[in-house]
């Protein structure tokens, strides 16, 4: 988890481990396995972190306490909501949420509350990604918001939408992602919950 904090999963390697362990690779190999099996303990103890809301809430109460604390305790471990999302929570510790989340809605009225639950938590974990993919750099090019401002101006065009595009999220992000920048990321998952929930409100029989 320590070598995952900040980085990501995908920081570090085996011989990375063994070394900040004082052992040699073929240790960890014998005694846990493989990268994989690591990676699927780092993303275990990361969940048991988290606890589920009260099932007495009602449905929108309920996903609210779960996505907005979910967030601050999968953040600091890039690469774990995607980790979620390519093979699924499949622990036994994460059986709570599932139950309580799952008879929420279905509670409320969703006929298929199984399928809700999955876009609500999916759609959350592809926006948690979205900012942890940032961190990598791919074949792609540069993936920074610094990067994005630069190429939009040197674009040279008069657009007013554009212009509000970069005075309201990539300037804040580029120039101050720390501060500025976690505070547009924060409106934007608020935004996100917020949408989400009221839209399947309006779709309740």
């Amino acid at each position: 988890m320590e070598l995952s904090r900040g980085g990501g999963l995908s920081s570090w390697t085996v011989r990375d481990l063994a070394d900040a362990l004082d052992v040699a690779p073929s240790v960890i190999y014998h005694h846990v396995g493989g990268r994989d099996l690591i990676i699927r303990g780092v993303v275990e103890r990361v969940l048991q972190g988290m606890t589920p809301p009260d099932p007495a809430l009602d449905w929108q109460a309920w996903f609210r306490a779960f996505l907005y604390d979910g967030r601050p305790a999968i953040d600091p471990y890039p690469g774990v909501a995607k980790w979620l999302i390519m093979h699924g929570p499949t622990f036994p510790s994460i059986r709570g949420f599932f139950d309580a989340g799952i008879s929420t809605l279905e509670r409320a009225g969703f006929p298929q509350p199984a399928l809700v639950y999955a876009l609500l938590v999916n759609t959350a974990m592809l926006t948690i990604t979205m900012s942890d993919d940032r961190l990598e750099s791919g074949d792609d090019g540069p993936r920074d918001h610094a990067s994005m401002l630069r190429d939009f101006s040197a674009m040279n065009v008069e657009s007013s939408g554009i212009s509000r595009m970069i005075r309201e999220v990539l300037g804040p992000l580029a120039e101050d992602p720390t501060r500025a920048g976690e505070a547009v990321n924060d409106a934007y998952y608020h935004l996100l919950v917020e949408t989400l929930l009221t839209g399947l409100a309006a779709r309740l029989p």
